[in-house]
């Protein structure tokens, strides 16, 4: 007997990250039917206009793998975010998406930084953070997992390969590691059953009736008294009055 439940599945929970990979994959087939080339439009460290990237970078990618490796963990982390962090799931994806950009404009080798892999450490690390700070059973067991699958993650936020952009892994684990303290507070309730509620009463619950008052169970309630049972009938004999 739950008095609630913290987490609800919607038709967004699912849509939104669909939707997201949908997009990514769009452009990409975009690209590749029209011969085009969107690498200028990704993150420009030092320059103006290489701000426009914030926006436009994380749907931008130089090959097909670097879209495949980036597509399976970006629906999957998406989907954790909007599925267990729903209020929120917004908040977080904008503001991460954002100043994760921002940072990777600031810090970052002058290049065209491009694809979605900011957005992936961001919400990586958003998820095992605030699981953990959490301390609610589901949401600590989802930060292992994240740790299970993408702990590996960890090792591309140094400068290990020059053709990766590092600076943007970088600002993504220190951004969704800042948002997971901002949003501390923002936590799943566990959910309350009927007996731990302040007004619960043992002797009014129907279920507390089939044990006595050492714990065993009684198999029959006993019957409560009643002065007139509704199939009880009574008679009456009276006599005949006399005749005239």
């Amino acid at each position: 007997m739950k008095a609630s439940t913290p987490f609800v599945f919607t038709t967004g929970t699912i849509g939104y990250p669909l939707l997201f990979v949908l997009l990514i994959w769009i452009v990409f087939w975009a690209e590749v039917r029209f011969g085009l080339n969107l690498n200028q439009y990704g993150i420009r460290p030092g320059e103006i206009k290489g701000l426009r990237g914030i926006l436009f970078s994380p749907f931008i990618h130089s090959d097909i793998k670097h879209l495949f490796n980036n597509t399976i963990p970006l629906f999957v982390l998406s989907l954790s975010l909007f599925y267990f962090y729903r209020p929120i799931s917004w908040k977080i994806l904008l503001i991460g998406l954002v100043v994760t950009g921002f940072l990777t404009w600031l810090i970052g080798r002058p290049a065209n930084h491009i694809g979605a892999s900011g957005i992936i450490y961001l919400l990586a690390t958003f998820l095992f953070f605030k699981g953990i700070f959490s301390k609610y059973f589901r949401l600590v067991a989802l930060s292992f997992i994240v740790v299970f699958l993408y702990g590996g993650l960890v090792w591309y936020v140094t400068p290990i390969d020059p053709a990766i952009s590092w600076e943007g892994h970088l600002s993504g684990l220190v951004t969704g590691f800042a948002l997971s303290l901002i949003f501390k507070k923002n936590v799943a309730k566990t959910p309350k059953y009927v007996w731990e509620r302040p007004d619960y009463k043992e002797e009014e619950d129907p279920f507390m009736k089939y044990f006595d008052e050492n714990g065993n169970f009684i198999e029959t309630l006993p019957e409560e008294d009643s002065d007139l049972d509704e199939n009880n009938y009574q008679y009456i004999y009276k006599e005949n009055p006399p005749k005239d």
